[in-house]
Order: structure tokens, then sequence, then C-alpha cells
């Protein structure tokens, strides 16, 4: 009866344009029907708990069904999170600003919410002083990069920005961040950005992977913009695979395809220091247990940029070319 509802669920919210681009490109890739391939992603739905764009996503329409079953799917993922992560356990996660005040110690830039902003104008003669000449507007309760926007700060009066955060619904102004300059070599059109995905069993906090998530003239990094993301190995830092994307129609790419920088073998800067942050981080984490962190990299060190509890199935498994169901612990309908 569930998986019925969560069909429902997923005949409303997918994205249809994306999966007729997807059938097709499976249907020519394997000689099979494109109602055939319709057929099965529908069937997939309750035999492996996936959702329909899953099935494209994880390369199903070339598999048998032992490997399927290793792959974590939409509704797997979403009973698994709400177990992990309790619902009433996720406001700090969800709310960016109670983010940034509950971890100010592992992030270094400087912050307003708008009704500082506009109690202390004079505040963000800071934010203009800045070299980097930019600042970050963000609803603190925007999901997945949405509600993120880059601005020049010359182009601001304190008054004017006040009037555009209330205008666009941002009530959060943050501190643009400068990343390393091996990253900065690699993409500098955005910030490029570590996943760490994080489970706390008991005491012991285990790392479930993590990914470079990689821009590509874009000013976010996240694989639902386009961008692909490559594997890193969680105990020295290094990129161990080609950059993947989400989406099934491109290549996997080794070189970045504007900078020409390499991708695979590149080590990520303060690997070690990365780690012990996230560790400490997942030990207090309001009751969440299984967290995917975002981490920026700057010349001084790594900085946290937020925890996410619905972290991204696409993210985790894609990249590695292989479903991870195995290492997650907490109990699901199967």
């Amino acid at each position: 009866m569930k998986r019925i509802l969560y069909l429902f669920y997923y005949l409303k919210n997918t994205d249809f344009k994306k999966l007729r681009k997807f059938n097709r490109f499976a249907a020519k890739e394997t000689g099979k029907s494109s109602l055939q391939l319709h057929w099965d992603s529908l069937l997939s739905v309750f035999k492996y708990n996936t959702g329909l764009l899953d099935y494209y996503q994880f390369g199903f329409h070339k598999m048998g069904s032992e490997e399927r079953r290793a792959w974590a799917g939409t509704g797997f993922m979403y009973e698994y999170q709400l177990k992990a992560n309790p619902t009433e356990k996720r406001d700090l996660l969800e709310n960016k600003i109670k983010f940034l005040q509950h971890f100010k110690r592992f992030n270094k830039r400087r912050f307003l919410t708008i009704e500082e902003l506009t109690q202390n104008p004079d505040a963000f003669t800071w934010f203009i002083n800045q070299a980097s000449g930019k600042a970050v507007l963000k609803a603190s309760k925007g999901q997945v990069g949405a509600e993120v926007e880059v601005i020049d700060t010359n182009k601001y009066t304190a008054d004017a920005l006040i009037k555009y955060m209330n205008a666009r619904h941002y009530d959060l102004l943050e501190e643009y961040v400068v990343q390393h300059p091996a990253l900065m070599q690699m993409s500098p059109s955005g910030l490029n950005t570590v996943r760490v995905f994080a489970e706390l069993k008991g005491d012991e906090v285990v790392f479930l992977g993590a990914r470079l998530r990689i821009t590509i003239n874009s000013a976010v990094d996240n694989m639902a913009a386009g961008n692909p993301a490559a594997p890193v190995d969680v105990e020295t830092g290094r990129v161990i695979g080609p950059a993947v994307f989400s989406d099934i129609t491109r290549e996997d790419i080794s070189l970045h395809p504007v900078s020409q920088t390499p991708i695979v073998g590149f080590v990520v800067p303060f690997w070690d220091e990365i780690r012990n942050m996230i560790i400490q981080a997942t030990k207090d984490c309001g009751g969440n247990s299984s967290i995917g962190w975002d981490v920026a990299i700057t010349e001084s060190g790594p900085e946290l940029i937020e925890g996410n509890h619905n972290w991204c199935k696409l993210l985790w498994q894609l990249p590695v070319k292989k479903g991870l169901k195995h290492l997650l612990t907490f109990e699901t309908h199967e």
C-alpha cells in the first residue's frame, strides 16, 4: 500500500520531460521499446522502492534483479532518513541561521539576518569592503541550492539591499567564501564543495563516502543544476574516478571542460582537518544521525557550509557507479 502512495507521489512530482528524454536514450542504448522500459520502471517502484527517474539514472535498464537490489532508491531513502533524522530534530539542519549559530566554531564567514541588517544598516559596510566584492543572499530554509544568489556588493546600498532581500524573500546575508587556489584553478565560476556523508552509530562516526562537486560555468555546484561530481577516497582525500552527471545522456569527464584541469587524482586540501571537523559536527547534530555535510575549502582551511538530513542518493551512488544500500544501518521496509 505504501508503495502505491509513493507511485502517486512520483507521478505528481516527476519531471516528465526529463523522463521522456531518458526513456528515449535508454531505448536506443538497449534496443528495448519505450513501452517496455516504462513498464519495467513502474514495476521497479514496487520491487526495489525506487522512483521513476531512479530507474534510468541508476542504469536499471541495463541491470539484472540482483544488481538492482543493491541501490538505495527514493522510497528507501525517504524511509531511512526519516528514521535516522526524525522530523522533530531536523530544524537545526533545515534552518541555515540556526545552523550557522550552532556550528559557528566550524565556520569563519560573517553573516547577518535580515532583522540584524535592518536594525543596523551600517553593518553592510563591512561586506562592501571585502576584497571579493561579493556576498551571498539566502533564504534560510531554501533547499538543494535553490534560493541562493551571489551579488556584487558595489551595486547596492544597505537600504537598497534590504528592499531587494525582502522582495526576493531572502533573510540571510553571508560573506562570500573565497575558495582554495587549487579549486579556483579547477573552476572559478562558482564555489566547488565537498559533500561528506557520515552516519553516527552509537558513539562512532562512520564515513559513508565523499564526493567533490564541480561547477561548470555555474555559481552553484549541485548535480540538480547540471553539474558533475567525482568520488573522493575518504582516507586520503584523493579523487579516485571521473566526474559524472545525473543526466544519463552526458559522458563522464576526467578533465574540467573549461579549465582542462585534471579531475582524477586531484587531492582535496586540508583533508585531515575536514575529517576531524565532520566527526565533531556529526556527534553534535541535535539528534540527527545521518548527514550529508557540505564543506568549502579556503586557503586557511575548511569551512562548514551546511548539513543535509535528506542528502542526495544520486550524488552518493552515481560517482562510484554502484548501489550502496548495504552501508545504511537503520531499518527500512524492504
